[in-house]
């Protein structure tokens, strides 16, 4: 037998073992060798400092660049959320939901452009949600819990054997097999979680886990259970704004000032950029998360030449949000009282004061929200060991991963969201203010308003309170994603003196399906608050804002309010019945989106050992061959037409009988991965890196879909509405990328510095295009005949003409009034809205949209450096971990571009740090975290502005505590954003705010028992 045949290894030293001889083959194929059990080599990892150089180890031995993050012992992962461990590693990011690890963005690639895998294998992404209803490519870490995985492993630059399809990285989370440690014990875990942000769930939460783990005498046959279950309930406290218009002075009327110049104070120069949000508006929501994982592994072994393994993996994550807003709508025209710009190249409001005979528009949505995401991953694998030389693998593997609405319906379509729009009619006045970090409003009641003697009034008392309130419309909506993957890898290894061959085939199947209600807002009190006080007592309660944002101080002389939407919802329909006032999803899917990849791989690489000028050296190069078709289709039901139900109010119908429309598209490719890496040992402890790969990232699911939406328009194309619509687009390529790695690394008494320089030149971002297109005969109610009658009544009465004058005016003489009828009053708009619904006719123009879809239109080149210095004082306990990663584009936004001009830049880039205190000697261990990550472009336009958006620069800090009273029992304590830091992100300039999160703190005390 060859020397680097007579032991078998632990799953990481089995890593490191391969990695050194060049082969760096994906864990799941990487199974023992067929040895007698007195040959087995073990590597008990048992605490901070075994499990940092572990990592090390893995890290130093590699070929290439690759980083890995293992478990101090079974059960014990350095963070209770994967994507905020791996937020550790240099060059790695991470963005949060709820103040959680979600994503992960690797050298400015986040996402969808990473690929994940567990133990080798790729796993499906889903998640829709409410916020992000679009299919997504991208893998949620918050699915997964940490307590059963022993490393994760971090590949920078890529090789033959690997899945393609991640350009910034491939992270393959390792998880335990009987076999491969079989001194693995088994372990129980109990924590009690108290979030901070909590308000209406429990203090404290539950979490346990626990691993079982059985091999028999002859290690013949193994079984490795473990499972977890995880209750969190948490709140959020917030503010967004829905968008920020931006125009040309002079040129675009986003105010509709009508001359009134008076009411502008530093007024903007003609030909300057200015700013005007449709809203801005207080958020909070109360979450309920039950996280629940388990995995089966068995392997039997036959003969010291084979071994089998079966695992099955199951996560499910259900998430319920009860969420409310207090919204403020700018109503522009001549309700505005006085507007105040900053200097800013943009010119941005500081503030906008608003007054009007009536009531200006203030309300206080909820919403109910339930998603659940369920993934199931079924895996056989084969390794036989042929001969001394040759060893082959088969891997077989089913997974699913399907986002599914979980919330209430009166029908078989469950839903995923619930809102109810409430409203009071008695705030008369109000001034929104952007000076600061965190917008303001001030307002000025008048609930004794009655409007024209109907009775639609507040109660009279001076204060905004639950008499005052009423509904407006109602919306239930449904959306899922269901990712299904079937991958088949045979794979070979061929050893030879001072070297190997590596070979393998591939086929991914996969198949993305998503759907999605059409919008169908249901009229309840409508727009004008027809009922104010209609829901019973208890239904909903005052909400203070003032004491929930913990580090703002806003001084609101208003409340808000708090509901649940679903139970508002039922009642408010049994006022207002109605052919569409449901309690269910609109039957009615707005897309039904199906998008197919399937994929032959093919690949060869042989790595060599040997000598370079008296220098060890390793080199490993390599070539993959991919083959994609792609088969997008969608069943897709057009709207007829687009509803026109109050001044700038239009919503796409779609009558019930309407036909549904199949659309298909197939596409193909090939690529072509070469890679290549040498490293050699300068000195004995300095070592040298150079690597070359070419990469690619597959566009996103929602990117190739064959399916049309967004259908809409601000108001009458007569008035220069310009009507829009969007589009996938099923040809769309990969992102190409080549790669270019060089690094030094000495390592000395256990501990490493490093540096190291990255290049990636990639080609095919996917930017986006615009064409203007008549769509599925939909016809233009507000180019018609009709409206331009209604704009020559208006010039005769001299009234000025906007949205809000031409829908009044339309909607008289569709009633059979007279032009002279029209009195612009309040009451008169308002009765117009409650009555009137125009909608095309015959005489109608087609209506022309302006269509924006994805393009591969664009290349850039992203360079970084990376710096890396883990330090042990020597046998004191004391060490730490810091480092730092710069990371440039050589494309740059600009913030003062013209909102009609659709920009491409490279988002995500920007500079972490991270710093590792810890301690760890006589059963006492601590460990202090904190992490930056600099600002950084999150979207390089955004809405019919595009407008870019930036997060700003954001930081955390995460200690653990812990105690073992013997080798069995241990008790910890650990703290998560323990300084409560908060997310803020904003637009063109920071005063242009686009979200800001009020995070807080989450602590977690527990047990942990080894048998």
């Amino acid at each position: 037998m060859k020397a680097h045949n007579k032991f078998k290894k632990s799953v990481l030293s089995t890593s490191i073992s391969l990695l050194l001889c060049g082969a760096a083959a994906t864990p799941v194929m990487a199974q023992q060798d067929n040895n007698e059990a007195s040959d087995t080599e073990v590597i008990q990892v048992s605490g901070i400092r075994s499990s940092l150089q572990e990592a090390a180890s893995i890290k130093r031995t590699s070929v290439g660049v690759v980083d890995a993050i293992s478990a101090e012992d079974i059960g014990k992962f350095p963070d209770t959320n994967l994507a905020e461990s791996l937020q550790r590693i240099t060059g790695v990011s991470i963005s949060r939901e709820n103040g959680e690890g979600a994503e992960i963005t690797v050298r400015g690639f986040g996402g969808g452009a990473n690929m994940i895998t567990l133990n080798g294998r790729m796993m499906p992404a889903g998640g829709v949600d409410a916020n992000s209803s679009d299919p997504t490519r991208a893998f949620d870490f918050a699915n997964l819990a940490s307590e059963s995985v022993s490393a994760v492993e971090v590949y920078k630059t890529s090789k033959a054997d690997i899945v393609g399809g991640g350009i910034g990285a491939t992270v393959n989370i390792l998880t335990a097999r009987p076999l491969e440690n079989p001194t693995m014990r088994s372990t129980i875990g109990v924590k009690a979680v108290h979030d901070t942000t909590n308000r209406t769930g429990d203090d404290i939460t539950p979490e346990i886990s626990g691993i079982y783990n059985y091999v028999n005498d002859d290690e013949t046959f193994g079984v490795t259970l473990s499972g977890s279950f995880q209750k969190r309930d948490s709140g959020s406290t917030g503010v967004f704004v829905n968008g920020w218009n931006v125009g040309v002075w002079g040129e675009d009327d986003l105010y509709n000032r009508q001359g009134r110049n008076e009411i502008f104070e530093n007024m903007p120069d003609e030909g300057q950029l200015y700013a005007r949000p449709d809203d801005f508006r207080y958020a909070f929501s109360d979450f309920e998360r039950e996280r629940t994982n388990g995995q089966a592994t068995f392997q039997y072994r036959p003969m010291d030449e084979l071994t089998a393994t079966l695992d099955y993996t199951y996560a499910q994550n259900d998430i319920v949000e009860q969420r409310g807003e207090l919204g403020n709508w700018i109503q522009n025209g001549n309700n505005l009282e006085r507007v105040v710009f900053d200097n800013s190249a943009v010119a941005t409001p500081i503030s906008i004061s608003e007054r009007y005979a009536g009531v200006v528009d203030q309300g206080y949505a909820q919403q109910y929200r339930a998603q659940v995401n369920e993934l199931k991953s079924l895996g056989f694998n084969l390794d036989y060991q042929y001969n001394d030389d040759l060893n082959l693998r088969f891997d077989i593997h089913d997974s699913s991963l399907e986002s599914l609405p979980n919330g209430p319906s009166d029908s078989d379509l469950a839903s995923s969201s619930i809102g109810t729009a409430i409203g009071a009619p008695v705030v008369a006045a109000k001034t929104l203010i952007f000076d600061g970090e965190i917008p303001l409003f001030t307002t000025e009641l008048n609930d004794n308003f009655d409007r024209g003697g109907l009775g639609l009034s507040g109660n009279g008392n001076g204060v905004l309170d639950v008499g005052d309130v009423g509904s407006s419309i109602g919306q239930v909506d449904h959306y899922q994603q269901v990712t299904d993957i079937t991958q088949i890898r045979f794979d070979g290894t061929y050893e030879f003196d001072d070297g190997q061959f590596d070979f393998g085939l591939e086929s991914r199947a996969m198949e993305m399906k998503a759907q999605r209600t059409a919008w169908l807002p249901m009229n309840l009190g409508g727009w004008s608050i027809a009922n104010p006080g209609e829901f019973p007592e208890g239904m909903i309660q005052p909400f203070d804002y003032n004491s929930e944002f913990e580090d703002y101080d806003i001084n609101q002389p208003n409340i808000g309010f708090r509901g649940n939407s679903a139970e508002m919802m039922r009642y408010i329909l049994g006022i207002y019945p109605g052919p569409n006032n449901n309690f269910a999803p609109n039957p009615i899917f707005s897309t039904r989106d199906t998008v197919e990849e399937d994929i032959f791989s093919a690949y060869f690489q042989v790595a060599l050992q040997g000598e370079l000028g008296g220098m060890e050296t390793n080199f490993l190069a390599g070539v993959r061959y991919e083959k994609t078709d792609v088969t997008s289709s969608s069943l897709f039901t057009p709207p007829a037409y687009l509803l026109w139900a109050s001044d700038n109010d239009f919503s796409s119908f779609t009558p019930a009988d309407t036909e549904v429309q199949p659309i298909a598209a197939e596409s193909d490719y090939d690529h072509v991965l070469p890679s290549m890496d040498f490293d050699i040992m300068l000195t004995e402890n300095l070592k040298g890196r150079f690597s070359f790969s070419k990469t690619i990232a597959r566009a996103g699911y929602g990117a190739l879909r064959a399916s049309f939406g967004g259908f809409g328009t601000n108001g009458s194309t007569l008035l220069a509405s310009q009507p829009t619509a969007n589009s996938s687009n099923p040809g769309l390529v990969p992102l190409e990328s080549d790669n270019f790695d060089l690094s030094l690394e000495y390592y000395y008494d256990d501990s490493y510095i490093s540096v190291g320089f990255f290049e990636k030149r990639v080609s095919n971002f996917i930017g986006t295009g615009t064409v203007d297109l008549e769509l599925f005969g939909i016809r233009d109610q507000t180019a018609g005949p009709r409206a331009q009658a209604a704009i020559d009544a208006l010039q005769e009465l001299g009234v000025a003409v906007d949205n809000r004058s031409l829908f009044t005016m339309m909607g008289i003489i569709q009633q059979g009034g007279s032009p002279a009828d029209y009195t612009g009053t309040e009451q008169q708009v308002q009765d117009i809205e409650l009555a009137v619904d125009i909608v095309p006719n015959a005489d109608d123009p087609l209506m022309e949209f302006r269509v924006t879809r994805p393009l591969n239109s664009e290349d850039a080149e992203i360079r970084g450096a990376e710096f890396a210095i883990q330090h042990f004082f020597g046998e004191t306990g004391f060490g730490f971990q810091a480092n730092y990663t710069i990371v440039n584009g050589d494309v740059a936004i600009n913030t003062e571009a013209p909102p009609d001009e659709s920009q491409f830049a490279l988002v995500g880039l920007s500079d972490t740090a991270n710093f590792v205190g810890f301690y760890e000697k006589d059963g006492f261990a601590a460990r202090i975290a904190w992490n930056w990550r600099d600002d950084y472009l999150a979207t390089a336009a955004r809405g019919g502005s595009n407008n870019p958006i930036f997060v700003e620069a954001y930081d955390q800090i995460d200690v653990n505590l812990s105690y073992d009273f013997n080798d069995q029992l241990t008790v910890f304590l650990e703290g998560i954003n323990v300084t409560g830091e908060n997310e803020r992100s904003h637009m063109r300039n920071e005063r242009m705010i686009w979200t800001l999160n009020d995070l807080g703190a989450r602590y977690q005390l527990g047990v942990r028992y080894v048998f």
